[in-house]
């Protein structure tokens, strides 16, 4: 058995609960729901590069932390909204609590010691450099002597 939306002319009389419920981002952010956001991951000679996708909130929502070979980001956001009338009850109050963690585990070449974060325009960018060990060198001639 499936839940259907469904347009029928009895559901137009009902509160908007009902479209609310039975829309396809039920489970979006925006109703409150579960939502690990996207991470992308680029690797290049000296470092590896995480884009976290998460629009909505400020640098001072996230914790990273490095714990022996495991990078953990996290990040909580809760509000209230609230509106009163004139006698100062309230009329409407809600609240939201919104948080994920991702965690990734550090290859050996990984320098944790430098990791460097910033946030911009709804996406943390996070830079792991790697142990200069690890860095790929250009090929070196040997001259034979």
């Amino acid at each position: 058995m499936k839940l259907v939306r469904r347009n029928h002319p009895y559901f137009n009389t009902f509160p908007s609960l009902f479209e609310e419920i039975f829309k396809d981002d039920f489970f979006s952010t925006r109703s409150g729901g579960l939502h690990v956001p996207a991470v992308n991951v680029k690797e290049s000679d000296a470092a590896f590069t995480l884009e976290v996708v998460a629009p909505g909130r400020s640098k001072e929502d996230f914790k990273i932390e490095v714990n022996k070979d495991l990078l953990t980001i996290s990040s909580k956001i809760e509000d209230t909204k609230e509106e009163k009338d004139e006698n100062g009850k309230y009329t409407r109050r809600e609240f939201t609590y919104r948080s994920f963690t991702r965690s990734f585990t550090l290859p050996e070449t990984v320098d944790g010691e430098h990791i460097g974060a910033t946030y911009d325009k709804g996406i943390l960018h996070l830079t792991l450099p790697k142990m200069e060990a690890a860095k790929e060198k250009a090929p070196k001639l040997i001259e034979i002597a």
